[in-house]
């Protein structure tokens, strides 16, 4: 069965699924896929109402059990750590200041990933949790990063609120190269979302907060602004993408860094979540496994790498973003921890 859930709001009944930025010009409940690339999926379902995702959200359909096979890393950690160090190279070239550097676990997969997605929510609860199922993927995310919400004021007006992550520590205690990365990423997310808002009303209500989330903790700060009226969704999704805290500074860059050295990621470190009525709640891609209904399940894993990055340190920070979700998804892990 087709179906959406985020944040409470599950849907069902799909009409369509198109690719072109028209639809989402056009009335209707959208879930919204837009992989890392620049590719988008909308799917407009009919049925939308208010529960949490549980056995009766899906009107008595069956969740069936997963199994997974052994997983393939696109990168291993010699591999990884040469690429760590051809980014500092970058760096000191002057090319970049900072790119985020990911690799991409595969393994077999037989069943689907609903009974994963219930038992991501039970032992990894996540602000951003995402599920959705369509003819051309499934995807099961606990994302803890919002990439865009967009709120519509008392005045009418379109209020953008993005909440990028930058610093990762087993403890709350984070190195000045955290502190320095993440306020780079607020400056480059600032000017993305300047250039689709109202001038003077682009700020940083947080700058440098820490987040408790399972098993970890991040540094997470937040950009706001005014949109311009009139602005499309088109518009705004294509100023935005892909999110500043998975590619890297000056973003263009980054991107070519990123494409020369990885593969494809998808819906990994891509947006997850629905447009509707003028608002959106859009998701960082990220602690997500999805399938294309080809019998594999993906789970991507990074690190943002500056000067100051040590190769084998950042391939530990990908080793420990993946090692819960791995043992959650392999049924390993104890929800009594």
């Amino acid at each position: 069965m087709y179906r959406f859930w985020m944040d409470g709001i599950y849907a069902q009944n799909l009409v369509e699924v198109r690719n072109d930025f028209q639809a989402l010009e056009e009335p209707g409940f959208w879930a919204v896929v837009g992989t890392f690339e620049g590719e988008f999926t909308f799917a407009r379902f009919d049925s939308v109402s208010h529960q949490p995702f549980s056995d009766e959200a899906f009107n008595g359909h069956e969740i069936s059990r997963h199994e997974i096979g052994e997983w393939k890393s696109s990168l291993d950690r010699s591999a990884y750590l040469a690429y760590v160090e051809k980014i500092r190279e970058h760096i000191a070239d002057g090319w970049v200041y900072q790119v985020n550097a990911c690799r991409t676990l595969t393994a077999p997969l037989k069943g689907s990933l609903s009974s994963l997605m219930q038992e991501l929510l039970v032992s990894n609860p996540a602000p951003h949790a995402m599920y959705l199922n369509l003819p051309t993927m499934e995807i099961a995310s606990a994302s803890p990063e919002l990439f865009l919400k967009v709120s519509i004021n008392e005045s009418g007006e379109r209020i953008a609120l993005t909440s990028p992550i930058k610093g990762t520590s087993a403890t709350p205690e984070f190195l000045e190269k955290d502190l320095a990365e993440n306020v780079m990423i607020v400056d480059l997310m600032r000017n993305d979302l300047a250039s689709i808002s109202i001038p003077g009303t682009t700020k940083v209500p947080r700058l440098l907060g820490t987040e408790s989330h399972p098993g970890l903790y991040h540094l997470v700060s937040d950009v706001s602004s005014t949109l311009e009226p009139g602005r499309t969704w088109q518009e705004i999704l294509s100023a935005l993408m892909p999110p500043g805290s998975v590619s890297g500074a000056p973003k263009s860059s980054a991107k070519s860094v990123i494409a020369e050295n990885e593969s494809a990621r998808g819906p990994y470190c891509g947006a997850l979540g629905w447009i509707h009525n003028g608002q959106a709640h859009l998701a960082v891609g990220i602690r997500t496994f999805w399938q294309h209904h080809d019998g594999l399940i993906h789970f991507g894993t990074g690190a943002g790498i500056t000067w100051g990055s040590s190769a084998a340190n950042e391939w530990e920070e990908t080793e420990l973003k993946a090692l819960r979700l791995m043992a959650i998804a392999e049924g390993r892990y104890a929800r009594t921890r």
